[in-house]
């Protein structure tokens, strides 16, 4: 239920409850006229709090990069430095 067809609700209760006096026997009018009313202020809140909930809710995704990282390595082989490069690819994954 929506914000328009909560107030639609209280409007319509309102009038039942508070403007229209018949004398049905079997049917209470204001009696029907605060249901609709209480029926109409509770999906007003209801609403209104999935948009509260909606609105704040932020979703981050971390961005992703290609990195190629060069450390220099100096390894020691028969007492001599080799000197070499290491690279380290991350793979790629996507989202």
């Amino acid at each position: 239920m929506g914000i328009g067809a909560s107030i639609f609700l209280i409007a319509v209760g309102a009038i039942f409850a508070f403007a229209v006096q018949a004398d049905l026997g079997w049917l209470d009018v204001s009696v029907v006229g605060w249901v609709l009313m209480l029926a109409g202020v509770v999906g007003l809140l209801t609403t209104l709090y999935f948009w509260n909930n909606r609105r704040r809710t932020v979703v981050a995704t971390p961005v992703r990069e290609d990195r190629v990282v060069a450390d220099r390595v100096v390894p020691v082989q028969d007492d001599r430095v080799v000197e070499e490069y290491r690279e380290v690819r991350r793979p790629r994954r996507t989202v």
